[in-house]
Formats: C-alpha cells, sequence, structure tokens
C-alpha cells in the first residue's frame, strides 16, 4: 500500500518540486496552497503524513494543526 501525504505550501515552485521529488519516491501526494484548502482536505480525506508551511495564508499552522 502506497502511503498518502498532504502537503500544505503556499509557494508555487516549493510545492510543485516537493511533490514531484515525493512522488518519484513512490508516495501518493495531494497539495493545497493554504491552511483553509489544507484543513478542508486533511478533515474530508484519510492521509498518513501531513507536510506543513511554517507561514500559511488564511490559517496559521498552529491553528491548522489544532483543526486535524
Amino acid at each position: 500500500m502506497r502511503e498518502n501525504i498532504l502537503l500544505i505550501e503556499d509557494e508555487e515552485a516549493l510545492r510543485i518540486s516537493l511533490s514531484d521529488r515525493l512522488r518519484g519516491e513512490g508516495y501518493v501526494v495531494d497539495t493545497a496552497v493554504d491552511g483553509e484548502e489544507g484543513l478542508e482536505k486533511a478533515t474530508g480525506l484519510p492521509f498518513d503524513l501531513l507536510i506543513l508551511d511554517i507561514a500559511l495564508p488564511y490559517r496559521s499552522e498552529i491553528l491548522l494543526n489544532e483543526g486535524v
């Protein structure tokens, strides 16, 4: 079974680079561009790992951690 990762990163170049690298390593990767989208995905779908940006627009990582 392949592990599912949610990558929450607002910087497009970094989001693409990290998700491509993780997919290349065999992970299933979903992405979100901000805290709101990340929280919606994290609470609606099962993920094995969440990778969060330190500072997210619309919702901080601390609030996101508390919401999941």
